[in-house]
């Protein structure tokens, strides 16, 4: 048996539900065949981040949803701590960007509460070998995320190119992709239809664009 072999993997086990920490506690001990200890466990954030501090678990397990911070800000104090833990989610995943949230934190994979004792053992020793561990609900989640920025970012793309028009010039823009005249669009702003047009023909100009494209980016901006 080698060093790495022999390392016990000291873990904190974070959760707002006592029974939770016992049963995990529990797991940790009677499956790993000692290569896990369960140092320490916390039913909130700041107490997780005070033990982590002077315990220096290798591993601290994470729930998300627990009172006073919560667990993607504990996961960020705990990153930032002189000497830090690794991180592993505890959760259902259930919310909307709780993956990329918690990557961002500084989290590196995720377990079940449901997971089996031998799939949270394999990655509690995964993630101190430095492979980032994610389970599979995880993994979907984060495409899921990741799909649903794409159309943001779309859009504030969108946006931010039409804010770069002047204000007059702007509203023009966004008369003409509600399907509006020139001599319509003078009419709404109180202008010459010979000066909507030229508001018009300057955006179009700046954007690089004719009508249909404008209308178009008016369209993917969501205004």
């Amino acid at each position: 048996m080698n060093d790495s072999e022999q390392h016990v993997i000291t873990v904190s086990v974070i959760d707002d539900d006592p029974l939770v920490c016992q049963a995990m506690s529990m797991i940790l001990r009677d499956y790993s065949q000692g290569r896990v200890s369960v140092v320490s466990t916390s039913t909130d954030g700041a107490t997780a981040v005070r033990n982590a501090n002077s315990e220096h678990p290798d591993v601290v397990l994470m729930d998300m949803a627990m009172p006073g911070i919560d667990g993607i800000e504990t996961t960020r104090r705990l990153r930032a701590l002189r000497n830090p833990p690794h991180v592993l989610i505890l959760t259902s995943l259930n919310p909307s960007n709780t993956v990329e949230r918690s990557v961002e934190a500084g989290a590196e994979g995720f377990v079940s509460k449901t997971d089996a004792p031998e799939d949270i053992i394999r990655r509690i020793v995964g993630i101190c070998e430095g492979t980032p561990q994610f389970n599979p609900a995880s993994q979907r989640q984060l495409i899921n995320d990741l799909s649903m920025q794409r159309p943001q970012s779309r859009r504030d793309e969108a946006r931010a190119l039409l804010d770069t028009l002047p204000s007059r010039e702007r509203e023009a823009v966004l008369l003409a992709a509600e399907g509006c005249t020139n001599a319509e669009i003078a009419g709404r702003m109180f202008i010459s239809e010979r000066t909507a047009k030229a508001h018009l023909s300057s955006a179009a100009d700046k954007l690089d664009m004719g009508r249909v494209q404008m209308a178009r980016l008016v369209e993917r901006a969501d205004l």
